[in-house]
Order: structure tokens, then C-alpha cells, then sequence
């Protein structure tokens, strides 16, 4: 049931993806393009990482409701994409220079 969130979400991780992939629209170098792939495929496992904890941190809460797991999966996948993406778009300026 820990996959649930991930099929829920992906839609709008494809959405953020494409956007971060797409702006600026330059320079599109090969080194853009290499740092914004491992930047998403980063992203995107380090999202499996965290829906898989935050599942886990769901089943082991004493007294939390039955939706309790996927609630937290999906905020921690979320939470995890969303730090990659950002994180990157900070980066990307300084890796494209050097």
C-alpha cells in the first residue's frame, strides 16, 4: 500500500519535472542537460526513499487512524522531490559555470 501515494503523486512529479527541465529555456549545453537528469532521477528516488519511511513511520504510530500511513507517505515524498528540485535550482547556476 506504501506504492499508493507514488501512483497518486506521480502526475504531478512528471508536471514539476517537465518545468524544471524545461526553464530557462538557455543555454541548453550537454552539461545542463546531464546535472538536470541525475537532478531528477535524484529527486525521484530519494521520493521512493522517503514515501517508504514516512509508510513505515505511519504503521508504527500508536493510536493513528488506518489512512494515518499514506498520509505521511505521500508529505514525505512530496517534501523529499520538492528539497531535490529546489536545491538543484540553486545549484544549477554554479555547476553550469565552473
Amino acid at each position: 500500500m506504501a506504492w499508493l501515494s507514488l501512483l497518486l503523486f506521480l502526475p504531478w512529479f512528471l508536471l514539476l519535472g517537465s518545468l524544471y527541465w524545461l526553464f530557462p529555456r538557455q543555454p541548453r549545453t550537454l552539461r545542463r542537460r546531464v546535472f538536470d537528469s541525475a537532478s531528477l532521477v535524484l529527486a525521484f528516488l530519494l521520493s521512493i526513499v522517503a514515501m517508504l519511511w514516512g509508510h513505515h513511520i505511519g504503521l508504527v504510530q500508536a493510536g493513528a487512524g488506518p489512512i494515518w500511513p499514506q498520509v505521511l507517505a505521500v508529505l514525505y515524498a512530496y517534501g523529499a522531490f520538492l528539497a531535490v528540485l529546489v536545491l538543484a535550482l540553486l545549484l544549477r547556476p554554479r555547476f553550469l559555470q565552473g
